[in-house]
């Protein structure tokens, strides 16, 4: 797949986004719409794009594609905040000025809402399914580890976050999978699930863009340049070389190969934004590097996933 190919895949998420913003500037989503329709996503539709991606997808009968996936999320993840505090320290970076909430921030890649539509339009749905099990790693090392890095604190306190509507519906659809009683779920539920799986990544990517706008009304407060240069080459430059290094030495199978190089792409996740607000932590940097990577990422993207697939020989 050309570069020209891969951007133009990209450009309508990246679109999303600003089509958020803009709602969120035109006063069409703000306050207690916005925290509905996260919720909306986060509990109903992303639940159903699991159990709708995983029922039925062959894939995701191979233990290559279950036991490696989520083990190569944490490992990358946790990885990910340990580079990012090397690197924030280095930029000059202290506690209680922003350190530990640019580790958790250029730490972690955004990775559902843009990697989903990106897997699925290179190389199908049934790919998406081996992203959503790889995002269970990801998720268990941001709710111990990244609230460690974030808090100094504990992680005791984040297995406990871990437990959620993604996760029991996940387990229960690999079940379900794994036993062959796939043909035997009703079909009006299969539609169900398809039909609100479906709204789950476009929904999702426009919030991120209508959070993200909550932070514009101050502009010149957004750009810090140390922030920034640190962000960009720890999220886009350092992190894709060893996520990219982790997928050629390790027996991955190729739909997690694939994954891994499109994770590998991304620009830092938003949903650090809400924790560092929750925690105590200093939200002003966390938006800083999801801007600047974001930015930034509309050009790196398709050059990082032109350049994995290459490297990894995959199409």
């Amino acid at each position: 797949m050309t570069i020209g190919a891969l951007f133009i895949l990209i450009l309508p998420v990246f679109a999303l986004i600003a089509v958020g913003v803009a709602l969120r500037r035109s006063h069409w989503i703000e306050g207690s719409a916005e925290t509905s329709l996260i919720r909306l996503v986060v509990q109903v539709c992303m639940p159903c794009l699991v159990f709708d991606t995983i029922i039925g997808n062959a894939s995701l009968r191979e233990p290559a594609n279950l036991i490696l996936p989520p083990v190569a999320g944490f490992v990358t993840t946790a990885g990910g905040f340990g580079v990012a505090y090397l690197a924030g320290r280095w930029i000059g970076l202290a506690k209680g000025t922003g350190l530990r909430t640019f580790a958790l921030s250029a730490g972690i890649g955004n990775y559902s809402y843009l990697p989903l539509p990106i897997v699925g339009g290179i190389w199908g749905e049934r790919a998406q399914g081996v992203v959503l099990v790889h995002n269970m790693g990801v998720d268990l090392a941001l709710w111990s580890v990244g609230l460690m890095v974030l808090t100094g604190a504990s992680p005791a306190g984040g297995w406990r976050r871990i437990v959620s509507p993604m996760l029991v519906t996940l387990v229960a659809a690999v079940a379900v999978n794994l036993s062959g009683l796939a043909p035997y779920v009703p079909g009006f539920m299969r539609s169900m699930a398809h039909s609100l799986g479906v709204c789950a990544v476009p929904i999702g990517v426009v919030m991120t863009g209508v959070n993200l706008a909550g932070f514009l009304d101050e502009p010149s407060r957004l750009l810090h340049r140390n922030v920034a240069v640190g962000a960009c080459a720890v999220r886009l430059g350092i992190l894709p070389l060893l996520m990219l290094g982790f997928a050629y030495l390790l027996p991955c199978s190729i739909e997690l190969k694939r994954v891994l190089v499109v994770e590998a792409a991304m620009p830092a996740a938003v949903f650090p934004i809400i924790i560092a607000q929750y925690y105590g932590g200093q939200p002003l940097t966390a938006v800083q590097v999801v801007l600047s990577t974001t930015a930034a990422g509309l050009v790196t993207c398709p050059l990082w996933i032109r350049a994995g697939l290459a490297w990894l020989g995959l199409t």
